[in-house]
């Protein structure tokens, strides 16, 4: 109950404030549903992102089909008592009300906050760092690696525990959502048993933009989500699930003629871009959408954000995993395409920072996948990764060879990995570290069945564990370390943090160490 004191004081303000009670009478529902975010931190400024969806599963998020002001505020503090940078954007209904700021005239190595408002309406604030000077030598960096967050498999605590690490940024490799339709059961994908939902997809299986945006706007609205957005910056990239399991260039499983595929990836990148905290050097075309791009962090260390799905060839050995066929070995594969390889290599001949970090999709370990001795003599690939591109791969590995301070950082497999990649003469060119999914295969556990074969099978392999979370990466000029964070469940909220493991690559060696 209010007091006589507190009653004066809240009518005070009520009076004062006439024109934000008219404004807010104009939103049925909270306009800001999705939450906010920030990107791609660069040494003078970043991204600011929101949309406005005050219905966000109802067509076009509960918007008319006009333009909206959305003004936006940058602060040098959280109480913007500072203010740096402002101004007001235009939400428009061709981007699904999506608004992306690229604010500016920043300093380096410091944090922000920022916040939006539109039609009285405010959002929370948000918080995101600015890189270091290039020319500058940071002694650390720290940032997270998470995706692979499967809506129905599970809840998205490890979101809320990556929110309250303290970070320069979070690299974020795909599969931000997931494209297959609802079902109230099905099959586990490994054993075949009955899986229920955590939780359901709505809608059926993706095709059209507003397919898209509707389902990223069920997996924006979660709260572990929105938290870990506001409080870091991310980079970034997709992998398959953006648009349909496995699709590369313009093929998918169906056997859907290219040119009606690139109709249904057009509409895929177009919500990708209008959900995501990106640059406009990222706005789709009709034909494609540029997602690779780099990141430094003073010398210490530079990012390279790959993209492994645009411009690669079809797998061999008709995808899937399978026994080795001769198509893996073509000298025609590639990986990334002429122009994105091109472009890695000339980052990778300026040996000019401590670490080079290549930032991707897909695993480059080639591991044999067989599960039990008594499976086929022949050694099993996942046709999907690296391993199955051996042109392609022995081509990079050949760049990266006497570089010795080269860390690739990788998704997509729904578990934790660590181990060396060995080029053609079998030496050790590099270490990669794979982060498990945030909620994609639900529970796990330590180990899945077989992993002990697996790591028998492939003495590259350092490390494996089952479990759903995130990594931080420690970086200092003298080692690289990864740190596994995992929750012990999904499927029920409050699920406990731990670190599960480190291990360290000391910089000049190829090494991994269990720290």
């Amino acid at each position: 109950m209010l007091n006589r004191r507190q009653f004066a004081a809240s009518a005070a303000a009520l009076l004062a404030a006439p024109a934000l009670l008219r404004a807010q009478t104009m939103w049925r529902n909270y306009p800001f549903s999705l939450g906010i975010a920030s990107g791609d931190p660069a040494p003078d400024g970043f991204v600011i992102w929101t949309r406005l969806a005050p219905d966000p599963l109802e067509p076009h998020g509960g918007m008319g089909m006009g333009a909206m002001p959305v003004k936006w505020e940058v602060a040098g503090d959280e109480r913007f008592q500072s203010m740096v940078a402002q101004g007001e954007a235009q939400a428009r209904p061709e981007l699904a009300h999506s608004v992306h700021v690229e604010v500016t005239g920043l300093q380096p190595d410091r944090p922000y906050w920022y916040r939006f408002e539109a039609g009285g309406e405010r959002t929370i604030r948000g918080r995101a760092r600015t890189l270091p000077d290039p020319a500058s030598a940071p002694q650390a960096l720290r940032f997270g690696v998470a995706g692979c967050q499967n809506f129905e498999d599970g809840l998205y605590t490890a979101y809320r525990h990556l929110a309250r690490e303290d970070l320069a940024f979070v690299f974020h490799y795909g599969d931000y959502i997931y494209e297959y339709r609802g079902d109230p059961l099905r099959p586990q994908h490994w054993t075949g048993d009955v899986f229920v939902p955590v939780r359901q997809h709505a809608g059926q299986l993706l095709f059209s933009i507003d397919d898209y945006r509707r389902r990223y706007a069920q997996y924006k609205a979660d709260a572990d989500l929105q938290r870990a957005h506001a409080a870091h910056a991310f980079f970034t990239t997709f992998d398959d699930h953006e648009v349909d399991n496995n699709w590369v260039a313009a093929i998918d499983h169906r056997d859907t003629p290219p040119e009606v595929f690139r109709l249904r990836r057009a509409a895929a990148f177009q919500a990708w871009y209008e959900h995501m905290p990106v640059r406009r050097a990222s706005f789709p075309n009709a034909a494609a959408i540029q997602a690779y791009r780099s990141a430094r962090f003073g010398n210490l260390a530079e990012l390279n954000f790959l993209d492994t799905r645009q411009y690669r060839s079809d797998q061999p050995c008709d995808d899937g995993f399978k026994p080795v066929c001769a198509d893996v070995r073509s000298a025609e594969a590639t990986m990334l395409g002429a122009e994105q390889e091109a472009w890695l290599a000339r980052n990778l001949q300026r040996r000019d920072v401590r670490w080079n970090c290549l930032a991707q999709q897909v695993m480059m370990m080639s591991v044999d996948r067989r599960r039990s001795p008594n499976e086929a003599p022949a050694r099993i690939m996942n046709m999907d990764t690296w391993a199955a591109y051996e042109g392609p791969r022995q081509r990079l590995f050949a760049r990266l060879r006497g570089l010795d301070n080269v860390v690739v950082l990788t998704g997509d497999e729904h578990q934790n990995w660590a181990g060396l990649l060995h080029d053609d003469r079998d030496r050790p060119i590099a270490a990669e570290f794979v982060s498990t999914s945030i909620s994609s295969g639900g529970d796990g556990q330590n180990l899945r069945p077989g992993s002990d074969t697996i790591l028998a099978n492939n003495p590259q392999l350092k490390f494996v564990n089952d479990q759903r979370g995130y990594l931080t990466c420690d970086v200092t000029p003298d080692a690289w370390r990864t740190n596994f964070m995992v929750v012990d469940r999904v499927s029920t909220p409050d699920g406990a943090l731990s670190k599960r493991a480190t291990l360290a690559v000391p910089h000049g060696q190829v090494d991994l160490l269990s720290s």
